[in-house]
C-alpha cells in the first residue's frame, strides 16, 4: 500500500508540475509581442504592376506564418493606390500590433527608401520630406507599434542572378552581342544606382560572356524619356552586332516596359537586332525566398 501511495504521489507531484509549464506557456503566449510584417513597394497605376506585388504576398505568407513569432503579412503601397503605408499602419494599431516589420521591396537605397518611408511611418520627421508627401497626397502616420525597416534587395546576389538569367534566356551569342541595363534611376542617389549596375554589369561578365554592357535611365531623373534608352542602344551597336536589352525594373509597367522601353528598341537604326522582352524582376523564387528569410531574422533581433 505504502508503494502504491508514493507512486499515486509521485503522478500527482508530474501532474502538478507539468500543469504549471503549460501554465506558464499560455502566459508567455498571452503577453508575448504581437508582430506583423509589411511588404511594402512602390505602387503603381498598372494593375499588373500591383498584381506582381501582390503574388509575393500569396508566394510568402504560408512560410513566413510559420514562425509562431509573426501574427500576419500584409502588402502596401507608397503611392498611387490603396492600401497605402499609413492605412496599413492604422490596421496593425487598431488590432493591438506590438511590432512591425516593414520589409521595402526596392532595389537599393533611394528618396523613397531613405527617406520617404521613414517619414511616412514615424521614424523620422524631416519636415521638408513631410512637405513633399503632402504635396503628392501621401499620408504620414505615426503607429503605437514599434517598427523595423530591413535592407533593400542590392546587399544580396539576387538581382544579379536574376538578370543573369533574363540575359541568358535571350541571349544568342555572347560574343557578338552587348548588354543594356534599363533602370529606374534616383538623381539623389546616382552614384548608388551607377554601383548598382556597375556590380551587375561586372557579374554578367563572368557568368553569360557578354564583354559590352552598359546602363540607361528610364525613371524621373530624365523625365521618363525614351532617348537615354536610345542613345545607350546606338553607342553599344559600335560595338557589337546585337544589342540585349533587360528592364532592371521590380515589377512590370506597360508605361516602362512597353512605352519607353520598347519603343526605344522599336526606334533605333537596326532595330531587328535589337533583344528584349518586356519583363521584370518579378516573378522571382528567390526574392521570395528573401522576403522569408529576412522577415524572420529581422524578427529574431527584436
Amino acid at each position: 500500500m505504502k508503494r502504491i501511495h508514493s507512486i499515486l504521489s509521485l503522478i500527482l507531484i508530474v501532474l502538478i508540475f507539468t500543469a504549471c509549464q503549460e501554465g506558464a506557456k499560455n502566459e508567455v503566449a498571452e503577453t508575448g509581442k504581437k508582430v506583423g510584417v509589411l511588404l511594402v513597394n512602390h505602387g503603381s497605376h498598372s494593375e499588373l504592376w500591383r498584381n506582381m506585388l501582390w503574388d509575393v504576398e500569396k508566394a510568402v505568407e504560408e512560410d513566413i506564418l510559420k514562425n509562431e513569432k509573426i501574427s500576419d503579412v500584409r502588402t502596401a503601397f507608397m503611392e498611387y493606390t490603396e492600401p497605402s503605408i499609413a492605412s496599413r499602419m492604422k490596421e496593425f494599431d487598431e488590432e493591438g500590433y506590438d511590432e512591425v516589420v516593414v520589409v521595402p521591396i526596392f532595389l537599393t537605397v533611394s528618396s523613397h527608401y531613405s527617406h520617404d518611408i521613414p517619414v511616412i511611418v514615424g521614424l523620422s520627421s524631416d519636415p521638408k520630406i513631410q512637405e513633399q508627401l503632402a504635396k503628392e497626397k501621401i499620408e504620414v502616420y505615426r503607429p503605437k507599434a514599434r517598427v523595423s525597416i530591413t535592407p533593400p534587395l542590392d546587399y544580396t546576389t539576387i538581382l544579379k542572378k536574376n538578370v543573369e538569367r533574363r540575359v541568358t534566356a535571350l541571349s544568342k551569342d555572347a560574343d557578338n552581342e552587348a548588354v543594356l541595363l534599363v533602370a529606374y534611376g534616383d538623381e539623389q542617389y546616382n552614384q548608388q544606382w551607377e554601383e548598382l549596375v556597375d556590380e551587375i554589369g561586372k557579374y554578367l561578365k563572368v557568368k553569360t560572356g557578354h564583354e559590352s554592357i552598359a546602363y540607361a535611365w528610364c525613371g524621373h531623373l530624365v523625365r521618363y524619356s525614351t532617348e537615354p534608352t536610345k542613345n545607350g542602344i546606338a553607342k553599344l551597336f559600335e560595338l557589337e552586332d546585337n544589342v540585349v536589352v533587360v528592364p532592371v525594373l521590380v515589377a512590370n509597367d506597360p508605361y516602362f516596359q512597353n512605352d519607353i522601353i520598347q519603343k526605344a528598341c522599336d526606334e533605333v537604326e537596326n532595330s531587328s537586332h535589337v533583344l528584349y522582352v518586356q519583363d521584370a524582376i518579378l516573378p522571382d523564387d528567390n526574392l521570395n525566398q528573401w522576403v522569408i528569410d529576412i522577415s524572420n531574422k529581422t524578427v529574431e533581433t527584436l
